[in-house]
């Protein structure tokens, strides 16, 4: 690939990645615009409405990633992507106007289609890199994911100065307003500064396009993307409620800290990219299932306070109780001393743990006067197990597992344009569908988890699950190929059809 090819495939890289970024912004925005107005008393909507709200945007946007990924192929990434642009720019626009439920719903189900911005972005990025270029290349691309965080960043604040700080409560009509200014001015931009581009398949029929979806190997990708992918979407707009209930913080902070996860997805998805080029992905989804099987088990563990019998006290001998007291029981001239409570776990709030600790004592089940027997219960052993789930801890390990996730996502779409390089669009939306399937479907499976278990990390059971799920998958294909064997495929993900 010669320099002047590489400087306007980079070129075509630049306007991929900041449509991206701000169609993710914008898919986003129902999170903090919506809980803004309920919190404020603008619009009296209960639970049930704001969690459609929230995720009817996510659900236009990952079901339409087949076909708009599909017709990326057919007519190319330039027009696909100014016509989502400047189109979700007019029900954004009008969303600063809606004054009922049913408006918001209807529009949020427009604007959701910005969703789709991934599945136009991989195809048309794709076609324009060699494949020593593309796991980079489609990893850069999605630093866009840095939008959902840009929106959790700034939008509060935005509000806030757009209300006069609560004020002039109506002021929250100009956010969607600046939301559609950038879309259109993006969208125009996109259509100046790029030149078009399609596979060179282009002219297949719809049944072509879609014969590579028979391919049991794109359902295992749409899986790995179900985890890295959605989970990661899921757990953005989750982990606000979460840190407020289970940590008590308030929701700026709760905003800041779920921002902490959400922005490392996209930086390392470019680190992910340059590392499956380098070691290839099938390495580098190892390390990333392993990892968030590993991960998601620590934060599995919530915050708790388990009482259990402990150590009790028997009678040596057949005897009088004499004496009893908080620290001691006697019977007869025998002397059997209490373990008393430390009562240290009182202040817990106030002292910094990492590891679950305990406390242990005893109390007396007999008095004085009883007669006792050899070998009978004088005092009830109690042990308790405490664990405070530290806040900044619980914050590290999921930076950590963000940063995992956004490798693992690079990861996965490094394949696609090696395996399917004539439908990398169809394919290419199809997992990414699936992937934003796992956003929708994730808060409310979560929501389900919550109330039957009563743990808020009931969620991070199920990343778990699923991780051992994915990477049992992928070692058993791996493991079956090597065994039908062919020594090239010592170092190969899967062996390519030719």
């Amino acid at each position: 690939m010669n320099s002047t090819s590489l400087s306007k495939a980079h070129r075509i890289l630049f306007f991929n990645t900041l449509g991206f970024l701000v169609s993710f912004a914008g898919w986003m925005v129902n999170g903090v615009l919506v809980t803004y107005l309920v919190d404020n008393g603008i619009f009296n909507w209960n639970l049930v409405d704001v969690g459609w709200l929230l995720g009817i945007p996510v659900l236009t946007g990952s079901i339409m990633r087949l076909p708009v990924g599909m017709l990326t192929d057919v007519v190319g990434g330039k027009w696909m992507f100014t016509i989502l642009l400047i189109g979700c720019s007019i029900p954004m626009f009008l969303l600063s106007q809606a004054n009922s439920y049913g408006a918001f719903l209807v529009l949020s189900f427009f604007f959701g289609l910005l969703g789709t911005s991934f599945s136009i972005g991989v195809g048309f990025v794709s076609v324009w890199y060699p494949k020593s270029w593309q796991g980079r290349a489609l990893g850069l691309f999605g630093f866009g994911l840095t939008g959902s965080a840009v929106t959790t960043l700034f939008a509060p604040t935005l509000l806030k100065r757009l209300t006069d700080n609560g004020a002039n409560p109506e002021g929250w009509r100009h956010l969607p307003i600046i939301y559609a200014v950038v879309l259109a001015v993006v969208g125009i931009l996109f259509f100046l500064f790029t030149t078009n581009k399609k596979p060179e398949a282009s002219d297949k029929t719809l049944i072509k396009l879609l014969q590579p979806l028979k391919n049991v190997r794109v359902w295992r990708f749409g899986l790995y993307y179900f985890l890295v992918f959605g989970c990661f979407v899921a757990f953005s707009q989750w982990l606000l409620p979460y840190f407020v209930n289970a940590y008590n913080v308030s929701l700026i902070t709760a905003g800041f800290l779920a921002s902490c996860f959400s922005l490392p997805v996209g930086v390392f998805r470019a680190v992910g990219g340059w590392l499956s080029d380098k070691y290839g992905a099938r390495r580098i989804m190892y390390w990333v299932l392993c990892s968030s099987v590993v991960l998601s088990f620590l934060l599995i563990i919530p915050r708790m306070q388990i009482y259990s019998p402990g150590t009790g006290i028997m009678a040596v001998k057949a005897g009088t109780v004499t004496l009893v007291n908080d620290s001691l029981i006697q019977v007869d001239n025998k002397a059997y001393p209490i373990v008393m409570r430390s009562h240290k776990f009182d202040h817990v709030d106030r002292k910094v743990m990492i590891l679950p600790a305990k406390d242990v004592w005893q109390e007396p089940v007999v008095k004085v006067g009883d007669q006792v027997t050899k070998k009978q219960l004088l005092a009830q052993g109690t042990t308790m197990i405490f664990f405070k789930a530290n806040m900044w801890v619980y914050v590290v390990i999921i930076i950590l597992i963000g940063a995992c996730w956004g490798i693992g996502t690079a990861a996965v779409f490094k394949h696609i344009p090696e395996y399917f390089p004539n439908e990398i669009g169809a394919v290419g939306g199809m997992v990414g569908m699936i992937g934003g399937l796992g956003g929708f479907v994730g808060p409310i499976l979560f929501g389900y988890l919550l109330n039957v278990t009563g743990l808020w990390t009931s969620s991070w059971m199920f990343v778990c699950l699923l991780s051992c799920a994915c990477l049992m998958w992928m070692h058993r294909v791996i493991t079956t190929m090597m065994k039908k064997g062919a020594p090239e495929l010592a170092d190969k993900f899967e062996k390519i059809p030719g």
